[in-house]
């Protein structure tokens, strides 16, 4: 099982212009994976937020950080995007909301604000207790946009947009953000099982657990992973997106129970901003991934 599986999924990616990775298996049983360069090192981009949610939801429960409390989102944060890093104004919300847009919509604002919160070594405890030897996080979306300003040598005030939409093709594709070894990265086989962890109750205590696997269920992006599947199935994910990247991972639950967790990165070959081609063809690749395990369990 897997072998034709394998290469539709790779003639899926092929037709939408990019390179594709992926991961599946399902959680909570034994049994066959579907890989496709499943251990190749991948930009994790927004899917980053991840693990940032489980670290902060092990801070909640533990009874470190009171959900509640009013956190402010001043103008240091303003780096562009959606939610708070969009808003002219300081935004006053509370962690568990942050944590909310964080996951729901990818607010790199708000994701840094929690990110600093709970620290960086909150964030490598996860994992490494989760023994995720190759995902390696550094630092926040503050940090991965200043790379992008050193390696362009731009004002950090710029407007991001603006900087890479005046940046040549070389200099995109030189960039470290683009960089598995020199960037926020991971591999497909490692964020799936990070998925399952969430799902088992491994990650963390179950009630942080749950608290993540809520806010990830809450996600508003329907052009990615969610487009594969029909009505009536749960989905739980997060995408993440730079210059050519487009990602999502999240887990699939069916009425009979059975769950699935699926990690697809990929990399254009265009570099333009809109991709609704290989967008379109993670939505189809987990499809053909989950149904495969289906068909096999």
């Amino acid at each position: 099982m897997g072998i034709d599986v394998v290469d539709r999924i790779q003639e899926t990616f092929a037709a939408a212009g990019a390179d594709g990775f992926l991961h599946a298996r399902e959680i909570g049983r034994d049994g066959p994976e579907i890989a496709v360069g499943a251990d190749d090192p991948v930009v994790l981009a927004s899917v980053f937020k991840i693990p940032v949610a489980v670290a902060y939801a092990r801070e909640v429960v533990a009874g470190r950080l009171d959900p509640t409390e009013r956190a402010t989102v001043t103008a240091r944060y303003r780096i562009g995007g959606i939610g708070t890093a969009g808003s002219a104004d300081d935004v006053e919300m509370s962690w568990r909301d942050l944590a909310r847009f964080m996951l729901i919509m990818s607010d790199n604002a708000a994701t840094d604000v929690v990110f600093h919160r709970v620290g960086q070594p909150a964030v490598d405890r996860v994992l490494e207790d989760l023994q995720l030897s190759r995902t390696q996080i550094l630092g926040c979306c503050e940090d991965l946009f200043a790379t992008i300003y050193t390696d362009l040598g731009v004002d950090p005030d710029d407007d991001v947009d603006d900087v890479l939409d005046a940046a040549s093709p070389e200099q995109i594709r030189g960039l470290a953000a683009l960089d598995p070894a020199r960037t926020t990265s991971s591999t497909p086989r490692e964020m799936s099982a990070l998925l399952a962890a969430i799902w088992t109750d491994r990650a963390a205590p179950a009630d942080a657990c749950a608290i993540v696997r809520d806010l990830m269920a809450q996600q508003i992006w329907p052009h990615r992973l969610t487009s594969g599947f029909d009505n009536g199935l749960q989905l739980a994910a997060k995408t993440g997106t730079l210059p050519t990247v487009r990602n999502e991972a999240g887990v699939v639950t069916y009425p009979d129970g059975r769950q699935f967790a699926v990690a697809v990165f990929t990399r254009a070959h265009s570099l333009d901003g809109r991709q609704p081609a290989v967008d379109a063809s993670i939505g189809s690749t987990a499809r053909l991934a989950v149904d495969a395990l289906r068909d096999a369990g």
